[in-house]
């Protein structure tokens, strides 16, 4: 449980830069001074694991999280068993199977990780992934046909599948079916051997953040841990699960999972893999994207994905999954390269429809409405989940894109906020009749409609989630250290980075360096969107770079302009701290996200400790 959250009044938006509230998270200082001293870590660091509400005990799995702690057992969830059986089967029969997965991320990584381990045991494996424009999200029979007419006597479906019964219960008497999969389940399809999903209403494993690549994970864990112990590896070598972590950890941070519990440890171990770059098509789209070692969570989020995604989004939907699974660095470079463009041309084709739709967010903030469904004719279905989602950023609302077709038919994507299930909302609305397909997560979710009933789905959204409209359009900052100019080190920067990797559920620390002024200001970059600065403190001591990106609209264009001023204002800082090392030097530099006139997070300490 984190630590308690201290806000200021309302009336301080105005005093920071950004007009964004800060919250200070704060822990118990009795856990933090025994984390201190237990685990040698310095004062700010213990406060940072206190407030997320790292206990003693559990302090050391979290900063060095392993399988053999956290693993849970893999029969915990409904269906294993059945589905494991079913596999032993097909690999000692050395079926063909078929694998049908989603479009994106989370569906090729999931689709690789039963492809390589399948084949490695033995079986033929043909896969499937759908065109989003097509052929649209879920399994359809053509193509579940194909499959079968290949040879396929199972059909594995992953990240997709729950809500598919109609078209799976066509296939029955073809072939034995399964589903992997981790979108909200309110029933799950009949008549195939089984669903391994934790959202099903009567799982009780609690595995609810794990994205459908870790439940494929579990689920070829959970085979090779039977065929062991049916002797099935008295003479040969089972395949290396652990060298497949890189995909569940691509998996997971893509598809914007809590890194928290079992997915720390999936994240921390899978980077581990991404590092040794035994997988060529990886490790071509690393060097085309130019990421630079050591790589985290963040290269996960923004190189590895949005390339990979790309393909499903605007190009050939099975490119991503080609990548995954070549041998030949010859061919991973060159499906790397087709992925990067295809990238640069969604980037212009997400532009070209950006404006029109923050300009329909705009009137429906303004008209008070909880969550924001935008649509367009010509828009092109493949990038209106970015653009949701980019709306979600700007307005902190819960936000939907539709894409309307000649046909007259809609087909969007939705990104939610914290606290508001957006997964259940759309399979609700599906359930009333408004929506011809639907389903997802808390945090994203996919739609199709005919478009004149987008009227009437946006209606449901907003009485379904009416409490976004008490939303402040900036969400609030929550910080969490503070700290002197001259205490900004290397050193402490590398013990932040302890509490690694960052993103969902648990992000990078923002820390507040106080009292400083700028003595230093520049704009760099190709659109001279980027600020660096060099700021000191009260006193003199070392200057401390520092860097704001994004610095051309919004409030980092806000932040930039006052900064770069250099007028001899004392501020505060709130940003991220970080050791970087450059042609063989490492330096520390803090991010900045926001700024506010000095003082200002000692008003925030001080109503807290007056209890106003």
């Amino acid at each position: 449980m984190d630590g308690a959250l201290i806000a200021a009044s309302d009336d301080t938006r105005a005093s920071t830069l950004s007009e964004r509230r800060w919250v200070w998270r704060e822990g118990e200082s009795r856990i933090a001074l025994a984390l201190a001293q237990r685990l040698g870590l310095p004062e700010l660091v213990a406060g940072l694991l206190a407030g997320r509400g790292i206990a003693l005990e559990s302090a050391a799995d979290f900063l060095a999280p392993t399988l053999r702690a956290l693993m849970p057992d893999p029969a915990c969830l409904a269906d294993m068993d059945r589905v494991v059986a079913r596999l032993v089967r097909a690999v000692r029969a050395g079926e063909t199977v078929g694998v049908f997965g989603d479009y994106d991320v989370d569906g090729a990584c999931g689709s690789a990780i039963l492809a390589e381990t399948l084949r490695a045991l033995g079986c033929t494996v043909h896969t499937h992934i759908p065109d989003r424009i097509a052929e649209g999200y879920g399994p359809n029979l053509p193509a579940l046909q194909g499959l079968v007419a290949r040879g396929a006597s199972l059909l594995l479906c992953v990240d997709c599948g729950t809500a598919a019964g109609v078209v799976l219960a066509q296939m029955q008497g073809a072939a034995s079916i399964a589903v992997l999969d981790h979108h909200k389940a309110d029933q799950v399809p009949a008549g195939i051997v089984g669903t391994i999903n934790p959202h099903r209403p009567d799982c009780g494993s609690g595995l609810h953040g794990l994205c459908a690549a870790a439940i494929a994970f579990l689920t070829m864990t959970a085979l090779l841990r039977a065929l062991r112990l049916d002797g099935f590896f008295a003479d040969r070598a089972p395949p290396d699960l652990l060298g497949q972590l890189d995909l569940v950890a691509l998996a997971t941070v893509c598809d914007v999972m809590p890194l928290t519990g079992f997915n720390r440890v999936l994240v921390t171990q899978g980077l581990k893999v991404l590092a040794q770059r035994r997988r060529p098509g990886l490790a071509a789209l690393l060097d085309i994207a130019g990421a630079r070692a050591p790589y985290t969570a963040a290269t996960c989020g923004f190189a590895l994905g949005p390339r990979i995604n790309a393909g499903g989004r605007i190009g050939d939907a099975n490119l991503g999954l080609r990548l995954l699974l070549t041998r030949s660095e010859d061919e991973a470079r060159e499906i790397a390269a087709t992925l990067d463009g295809v990238n640069r041309d969604r980037q212009e084709v997400e532009t070209a429809l950006l404006a029109e739709a923050m300009a329909q967010a705009r009137d429906q903030l303004a008209e008070g409405r909880a969550v924001l469904l935008v649509s367009g004719r010509d828009w092109h279905p493949g990038v209106v989940g970015i653009v949701a989602g980019r709306i979600k950023e700007r307005f902190n609302r819960p936000a939907c894109a539709a894409a309307i077709g000649p046909d007259g038919s809609a087909k969007g994507s939705g990104r939610s906020v914290p606290g508001f299930d957006l997964g259940a909302a759309v399979a609700d609305a599906r359930a009333a009749g408004l929506l011809e397909t639907g389903g997802g997560h808390a945090m994203a979710a996919g739609f199709g409609l005919d478009a004149a009933a987008l009227p009437a789905f946006a209606t449901h959204l907003d009485r379904a989630l009416s409490g976004a409209r008490e939303l402040p359009t900036a969400p609030d900052l929550v910080v969490e250290g503070a700290l002197a100019c001259a205490a900004a080190t290397v050193e402490l920067a590398r013990s932040i980075e302890t509490l690694a990797p960052f993103g969902a559920g648990h992000g990078e620390p923002i820390v507040v360096v106080t009292r400083v002024r700028v003595a230093y200001a520049e704009r760099v970059g190709r659109d001279q969107g980027t600020l660096r600065l060099s700021v000191e403190g009260e006193g003199g001591g070392p200057r401390l770079k520092a860097m704001l990106f994004r610095a051309l609209d919004g409030a980092p264009a806000r932040i930039a302009a006052e900064l770069e001023r250099r007028d001899g204002t004392w501020w505060d800082l709130a940003g991220q701290l970080r050791a970087e090392s450059w042609n063989g030097t490492v330096s520390v530099t803090l991010f900045i996200v926001d700024a506010a006139p000095a003082g200002h997070l000692d008003r925030l300490l001080g109503e807290r400790a007056s209890g106003t």
